[in-house]
Formats: structure tokens, C-alpha cells, sequence
């Protein structure tokens, strides 16, 4: 799905959300759950307005780089935005992949060498202890600074082996708790939106944005106590 380039001076900025990535699936996966809350709003890719830089993704936990990347978006363009930081975290590695879920083996986005390290790291772990979790975390910036923040998980277990050819990242090895016996990688992605952890995310943002509850009232007032469910570099999922 291609990206249509927009001119920002076109756009009402008191009714314009950037969303801070290229992806077209996921500009349109937050349109429809977030204009809920923010009816007559337009939401657009931040690579329509132009050729952004990627801001340096420091935070240490999925929260903060959410809001290293909503704020970037903010500053790039004067518009509200909205970015999501996520991951995967595994209960008998204490919550690694974490921050290095992109890049576990090395090399951000080898998704195969990522998973051969997991599978690695849990070889002789009893499935009752092969319990994770996807997590996902969504800033939502206005022009002013205040940030309103929304979480969601996704509960499962890691496999002995790689199942399915949908999704990426560690899909293939993530068996949810709301799909007994199939990896996230075999589920057709209506199946995957409707329990994954970005979904229920949104739906959290979109619960406070919709019962008129101001940023600040939400707000991340110091990235150093942002949540600290072990941050990731915009992975799996």
C-alpha cells in the first residue's frame, strides 16, 4: 500500500495527527481505532510530509522510546503525533529480548538470527517456564508537549520450533494464550490485530483520549519513570 505525499500546508493543524512511521498498514490500524476518539481528525504518515531522520531510540523502556519518537514527529512538523515503541519479553530470560528485541543477535531486524538466539538461550527450559509476553506502549503527543500514554500485552508462551509464515519478528515462535496451539505467525492477521499487544494499546489510548482526559492528566512528566516494562526498539509485531 503506497504512501501518497502530502503538502503540510494543506493540512488543518488543529485536526492533523502524524503517526511516526512509514508503515502503511499501521497508519491505518491507529486511524480506526483512535478516530473514535478524535472524530473529524486526518492521520498521516510522517514520510508524507517529507524525509525525516529517524530519531536515536534511547530509552530503556517502551515508553520512553515511544515518546522519543512521538516527540521528534512533534518537532519535525508542528503537528500533534502519535508513535508506539514494542517488543517481546521473556519471563526465564528476566524480560529479555527487551531493549534489544530488534537487534537481539546483533543486527537490528535479522528476524531469523533473533530467533535462533531465543530458541538458543531457552534450549532445556521447561514449557512451564517458557511463559512471555508481547508488549506495546503509545505516545500521544499534542504541539504544547503533553503526552497521554497507552498500553497493551499480548500473553503467551515461546515454542520449541517456528510455525507459520504470517507476521514477522518473533511471530513464528510466539504461541498467544488466546490462541491455543497457534504460533502468531499461523494466525491470519485479522485474528492477530483483533489480541495483539499494539491493539490493545490503542484501544487503552483511545479509552482516555475518548473520556476527555487531558494529556497531562496522563502525562510522562520525566522519561527516567516513563513505564518501565522493559523497552523496546519498535519489534515484532
Amino acid at each position: 500500500m503506497a504512501l501518497e505525499k502530502i503538502d503540510p500546508t494543506t493540512l488543518d493543524a488543529e485536526h492533523t495527527v502524524v503517526v511516526a512511521t512509514g508503515n502503511a498498514h499501521k497508519l491505518v490500524e491507529i486511524e480506526e481505532i483512535l478516530g473514535a476518539a478524535l472524530p473529524g481528525t486526518r492521520f498521516v504518515a510522517i514520510g508524507q510530509l517529507g524525509d525525516f531522520d529517524d530519531p536515536e531510540e534511547t530509552g530503556t523502556t517502551f515508553a520512553q522510546n515511544a515518546i522519543i519518537k512521538a516527540e521528534a514527529a512533534v518537532a519535525e512538523t508542528g503537528f500533534a503525533a502519535v508513535a508506539d515503541d514494542s517488543g517481546l519479553m521473556v519471563d526465564a530470560l528476566d524480560g529479555e529480548p527487551g531493549v534489544y528485541s530488534a537487534r537481539y543477535a546483533g543486527v537490528h531486524g535479522n528476524d531469523a538470527a533473533n530467533n535462533e538466539k531465543l530458541l538458543a538461550k531457552l534450549e532445556g527450559v521447561e514449557d512451564a517456564r517458557r511463559t512471555a509476553r508481547f508488549a506495546s506502549a503509545i505516545a500521544f503527543i499534542e504541539p504544547s508537549g503533553l503526552v497521554t500514554m497507552g498500553e497493551g500485552f499480548c500473553e503467551g508462551m515461546i515454542g520449541r520450533e517456528g510455525r507459520g509464515d504470517h507476521g514477522f519478528g518473533y511471530d513464528p515462535l510466539f504461541l498467544p494464550n488466546d490462541t491455543p496451539g497457534k504460533t502468531m505467525a499461523e494466525l491470519e492477521p485479522q485474528e492477530k490485530n483483533a489480541i495483539s499487544h499494539r491493539f490493545h494499546a490503542l484501544q487503552d489510548l483511545c479509552a482516555k483520549l475518548g473520556a476527555g482526559m487531558t494529556a497531562g492528566e496522563d502525562a510522562v512528566p520525566d522519561k527516567g519513570t516513563a513505564s518501565d516494562t522493559s523497552g523496546a526498539e519498535g519489534t515484532a509485531l
